[in-house]
């Protein structure tokens, strides 16, 4: 982007401003070292980014000082993106930036832009903390656009099982590139880019015939690129000359691309999924047609519950003002983060002041660091004394700081680096044994070193992926308002989530075939958050159980249970029969393969029909803990947590992957009741939590309309989740707890 922007700068000056002599010039983690001195002496425009001014730039100030003297302007673009953790860093970067400038006697005024989001005013305001004054006249020429909202046909009207979104895109973008239109594939995660990548560049074509219509096109790796965090830089601009100078035709990108990136007039923009919020799909589907050109956008749903609501109610998507954007500077962790940042930029004097904190909360938080041996306070100055460079270690777009480095042995034998892959995503990406893909290459993971942070990988070619399997317990910390509502009880406030990678799937190519399940033995991760939730009430729980519509109390299984276990067990030999591990000191469980409650007919169980030999196998704790959690996902309360952690993003502005959800039969934080928690996938929360507790009515409202209106028989992937091979859905509980949490 700042290329682009280097470029129509230089325009400017001799064309419009004539001002030849105006030295401009990129200052970012790629410009040469040998460079930056002649740039922090000469250039009076500098075009960078909120990591450079963040690591690069403001520690280093004393370097800057004659540009600082005399800065005047301060423009912030794609300001819209600033949002959440990533806007709540940024705004505290501008603090800093604004103090330092101060120091040097610069009062610079901030000039942002902006695509379309519900809150732009409020927004700047939040991020530069200064009244600014909204310009919202768009006097740009634009060519004819369309948007599309394709909903894939049905597949199996029973399991409501509709085309897969993403072949169905693949399809689509061949069709452009047989015809071709340069076009952009925005997928929602970085694996989806990946898997995308490796069908257009066709080096997975068995099992695709003409039938399919997958493969129309004889690929070159050269026309079709993958674009998206963890690339390495060289990489990425390589593609953006690519799509400049027509020789990528296709590209497949996460929302790394949906910025503001001069690519030239794309004809067509493919978006994989809703993207999470109307101004990102606005975004995305702006990439194509950036001239006067006619250009099309389509919006391939997928089955998830909040595409299938807007691909029903299309009105919504083109009716709604864009979501409003959430950013809290004062989130306690990040403000102590940049805080450490500022004291080692400049001492603070007692009294001063940053961004809108009081100063009875700053001098508690300076404080807090003198007290941690991080600061000094002496002549009524704050000084930094440690050795240590801290925003070094302060990532602006993740609550893990450290990245992992992904090592690859070259064909020379020597380690080579492909990439990295930040903190969080670790444990669920490039755990061992998975199948790590960049750029439609698959790598497998042979170590993950937790200690170094490095992760060893050898280049394969294997005819499956894989797909991590993580499972969550909640303890809550503490309660910050709870209500009564309708049919149950509304709550949020603090919790603790401890998640473990337990294991992983592999996943064969084009067929979606589970090819079996491995163990993990990784540490647990805990996050200390903020989360929503709601509880049944007993009363609510009595209606349900009158009307024979709940299935999470304990099962009956009669008097003879344990006799059938020692025989089925002693028949599988002591062995689990998923993972082949033999029982030790804990006997192993036994289960029923068709669900104990499936055999239940007018309230009366069938307990012999249900405890035949042939419907029970053994397993160990790991495994039988894995098949519970897809038995529970199918019970009216997993439903439940499924339909609302799908819609809930529609109501913030934010990505389903911002958010966790647990449900609970027996919740031990509420005495026992069921339960369903939303919780914030960030430390200490971003805000979401407590919009959730405010708009509950209407969210469980939109709720039942979801599920109530979608026309499977008993759950798909579009309402309460997929009923399963061998279990019933859990759509007829699902209504029957809406019903009376919202009538």
């Amino acid at each position: 982007m700042r290329k682009d922007q280097l470029t129509t700068l230089e325009s400017l000056k001799v064309s419009t401003f004539q001002l030849s002599n105006l030295q401009t010039a990129i200052y970012d983690g790629d410009t040469p070292q040998a460079n930056r001195p002649s740039i922090r002496k000469n250039a009076r425009i500098i075009l960078s980014n909120p990591d450079m001014l963040h690591t690069g730039i403001l520690p280093h100030h004393s370097n800057w000082a004659d540009f600082f003297s005399n800065l005047k302007f301060i423009v912030i673009d794609e300001a819209h993106t600033y949002r959440g953790v990533f806007g709540s860093h940024v705004a505290n970067v501008i603090r800093r930036l604004k103090r330092v400038a101060n120091f040097y006697g610069a009062k610079p005024q901030f000039i942002l832009a902006s695509a379309t989001i519900g809150n732009p005013k409020e927004l700047a305001e939040k991020l530069i903390e200064e009244e600014v004054e909204l310009i919202d006249n768009d006097g740009s020429s634009r060519g004819e656009r369309h948007f599309i909202i394709y909903n894939p046909p049905v597949t199996d009207a029973a399991l409501g099982l509709r085309k897969s979104a993403l072949l169905e895109s693949v399809r689509l973008a061949n069709h452009l590139l047989a015809r071709d239109i340069q076009s952009v594939v925005f997928a929602r995660t970085r694996r989806s880019v990946e898997i995308i990548l490796t069908y257009l560049q066709g080096t997975r074509d068995q099992g695709l015939g003409a039938a399919t219509d997958y493969s129309l096109v004889p690929s070159s790796s050269s026309r079709i690129r993958g674009y998206r965090s963890g690339y390495l830089p060289h990489q990425r601009r390589e593609i953006e000359q690519g799509l400049r100078d027509g020789s990528v035709k296709t590209v497949v990108a996460t929302n790394a691309l949906e910025l503001g990136i001069d690519i030239g007039g794309l004809g067509a923009a493919i978006l994989v999924g809703y993207p999470g919020t109307i101004a990102s799909a606005r975004q995305q589907s702006g990439r194509a047609g950036r001239g006067d050109d006619p250009a099309v956008s389509v919006l391939v749903a997928s089955p998830n519950p909040l595409d299938q609501f807007l691909a029903h109610h299309p009105e919504y998507f083109f009716g709604s003002s864009p979501e409003m954007a959430l950013v809290n500077p004062n989130h306690l962790l990040i403000l102590l983060e940049h805080l450490r940042c500022a004291l080692f930029e400049l001492p603070f004097q007692k009294g001063e002041g940053f961004g809108s904190i009081s100063d009875e909360l700053l001098d508690e938080y300076l404080e807090f660091l003198v007290a941690n041996q991080e600061s000094h306070f002496s002549n009524e100055k704050y000084y930094w004394m440690k050795d240590a460079y801290p925003a070094a270690n302060i990532s602006l777009r993740s609550a893990s700081p450290q990245s992992y480095v992904l090592q690859a042995t070259a064909d020379d034998g020597r380690p080579t680096t492909i990439g990295t892959v930040d903190g969080e995503s670790a444990m669920w990406m490039i755990h061992p044994g998975a199948v790590y893909m960049h750029e439609a290459q698959q790598y497998f993971v042979q170590e993950l070193d937790l200690e170094n942070h490095v992760a060893q990988l050898v280049p394969v070619g294997l005819d499956y992926y894989t797909e991590a399997q993580r499972r969550s317990e909640i303890q809550v910390l503490s309660v910050n308002e709870t209500s009564a509502a309708r049919g149950c009880e509304k709550s949020y406030g603090e919790i603790q989530v401890t998640t473990q990678v337990a294991g992983f799937r592999k996943i064969r190519w084009f067929t979606y075939e589970n090819l079996g399940q491995e163990p993990l033995d990784l540490p647990p991760s805990e996050l200390q958050t903020t989360g929503y939730w709601l509880t049944l009430s007993e009363e609510t729980l009595s209606h349900l159980r009158d009307a024979g519509v709940w299935s999470n109390d304990p099962n009956d299984y009669g008097p003879e249970w344990q006799k059938i276990r020692v025989a089925v067990r002693k028949r599988d030999q002591f062995k689990c029969q998923v993972c082949g591990a033999a029982e030790t000191i804990r006997e192993h469980d036994v289960h029923h393969k068709m669900p104990f409650r499936a055999f239940i007919q007018d309230g009366v169980i069938n307990r012999e029909q249900a405890n035949r030999l042939e419907n029970l196998t053994t397993l160990c704790p790991s495994c039988h803990h894995k098949v519970e959690q897809n038995v529970r996902i199918r019970s009216g309360l997993g439903g439940l947590g499924f339909v609302l952690g799908n819609l809930a993003p529609l109501f913030l502005m934010c990505d389903p992957r911002d958010l966790g959800t647990f449900t609970e039969p027996a919740w031990s934080a509420v005495g026992g009741l069921p339960s369903v928690v939303l919780y914030d996938l960030i430390p200490a929360g971003i805000g979401f939590s407590q919009k959730l507790f405010e708009i509950h009515d209407e969210l469980m409202q939109r709720a039942f309309e979801l599920v109530s209106q979608c026309e499977c028989e008993d759950g798909c992937p579009s309402c309460v989740g997929p009923g399963g091979e061998n279990g019933v859905g859990g759509k007829k509980e699902t209504l029957a707890i809406l019903e009376q949490i919202t009538k």
